[in-house]
């Protein structure tokens, strides 16, 4: 691994971290607030691409699991994956491999690499399959059913589709500087 990819991934991991000392908002229906981390994971995923993105958010999960305060409001240790939370940990470290490779999906069948490809293969996987993770880990977790769960997790859909929306115009922007480089 080059140097240029380790700055990248440890810089994404930083920026990951930082995101975490925006308060959350709490949610009243759910004990899973709303956060900005899940923001700076679709940016690991789409700027550094499936292999980086991935090791970028795996350093952050060892962080939390050995107890660092990385998480937002300053939580860490083991127990953060198997609270309410844990299926959102668990879907973050699948989030930047899968966006690649939605990403590479779409640009094969659209023959380019586009803003709405990037917007489509970041709420395809940062919504849809991101929230089937943690709905099932959640009605597992709460001893709720899967629909009171679906239903408690409809209150994060707008603020993910702007975040996906904001990160998929960052990455057109950013993408060609990146790669140019490369």
């Amino acid at each position: 691994m080059k140097t240029r990819d380790v700055t990248q991934i440890a810089l994404m991991t930083a920026l990951i971290i930082a995101l975490a000392f925006v308060p959350a908002i709490p949610v009243a229906i759910i004990p899973v607030p709303i956060v900005l981390q899940n923001f700076g994971i679709m940016l690991a995923g789409l700027l550094l691409g499936g292999k980086k993105g991935t090791i970028s958010v795996a350093i952050l999960m060892v962080m939390v699991a050995v107890g660092l305060p990385v998480l937002t409001g300053g939580h860490g240790g083991a127990i953060s994956f198997i609270g309410p939370s844990g299926g959102y940990l668990l879907s973050w470290l699948l989030m930047p491999s899968l966006m690649a490779l939605f990403n590479r999906l779409l640009s094969k069948l659209f023959a380019k690499t586009s803003f709405w490809n990037i917007l489509i293969s970041t709420i395809i996987v940062s919504i849809l399959v991101s929230y089937a993770i943690a709905i099932v880990w959640i009605s597992v977790q709460m001893h709720i059913t899967l629909q009171q769960s679906l239903l408690a997790n409809m209150v994060f859909i707008p603020g993910d589709v702007i975040k996906a929306i904001i990160a998929a115009f960052i990455a057109q922007r950013l993408l060609p500087i990146i790669n140019k480089n490369a």
